[in-house]
């Protein structure tokens, strides 16, 4: 069974799918059903950047079966052409929502040691009946060969429908890829910092600071060493791009 997709959008680089939220996850279920391996990308303008600049995500992108407009400055540059922002910290807690609904099994892999646990925990305490098939968070170093197909194997063995990755960016991405087929699951995500939301790690902006497209300040300032360079380079980015829109 599939779904007819409306033509992407390009911004920036990016094929990125003119949906909404609801209409994220109803798709999203269709793709359990039909059982064929997919791989979806949340872009934020880290991302877009960091598509301009490596040669290796090109293919990465266009393979994916969905590139999502995770940011507002990705949707204020398409003017009107994108519906929403559909952030991946905002469709992962609803993924596994509607899997408690409807009995879709779902795996957490990454992020630091005992996060992607105490995201399990706090999403089964959220979502009555929501069946958390396993958690991993292997080192961050890069894996042998072997401990990539234990890691593999491990998932495969857990039979899960949706499986969110946090290996960082763009590691994540490269590495869903490159393994997606060799998973056998439904639908995979690179996640970013969205176990570290689900574990309580990490405070999410007020949903008004949200919507005003200003949640990175607010991650800023709680996180100010880690973020402070990253959002620099991000918004020497956003600017070049604007200029160039500008010109053309």
């Amino acid at each position: 069974m599939t779904t007819a997709l409306p033509p992407p959008v390009e911004i920036w680089g990016l094929p990125l799918a003119p949906l909404t939220l609801p209409q994220t996850l109803d798709l999203i279920d269709t793709w359990i059903a039909d059982r064929t391996p997919r791989y979806v990308i949340t872009a934020n303008v880290h991302y877009a950047m960091l598509a301009a600049n490596d040669p290796r995500l090109g293919p990465v992108t266009r393979s994916a079966a969905l590139v999502l407009a995770d940011g507002m400055p990705l949707v204020w540059a398409a003017r009107g052409r994108l519906p929403e922002q559909v952030a991946g910290s905002d469709l992962v807690p609803a993924l596994c929502q509607r899997a408690a609904e409807r009995g879709h099994r779902v795996f957490l892999l990454g992020a630091a040691p005992g996060v992607a646990d105490q995201a399990a925990a706090n999403l089964r305490a959220r979502f009555a009946g929501v069946t958390i098939a396993g958690t991993l968070a292997p080192p961050f170093r890069d894996l042998t060969s072997v401990e990539t197909a234990d890691l593999i194997a491990a998932v495969r063995s857990a039979r899960p429908d949706l499986l969110f990755v946090a290996f960082g960016q763009p590691k994540g991405e490269l590495w869903v890829a490159e393994h997606f087929r060799e998973l056998g699951v439904s639908v995979t995500m690179q996640v970013g910092a969205t176990l570290d939301f689900l574990a309580g790690r990490v405070a999410r902006a007020p949903r008004w600071i949200q919507r005003i497209g200003l949640e990175w300040a607010y991650r800023l300032l709680l996180e100010p060493r880690r973020l402070v360079g990253r959002y620099f380079r991000n918004g020497m980015f956003v600017a070049r791009m604007v200029l160039a829109s500008r010109k053309t």
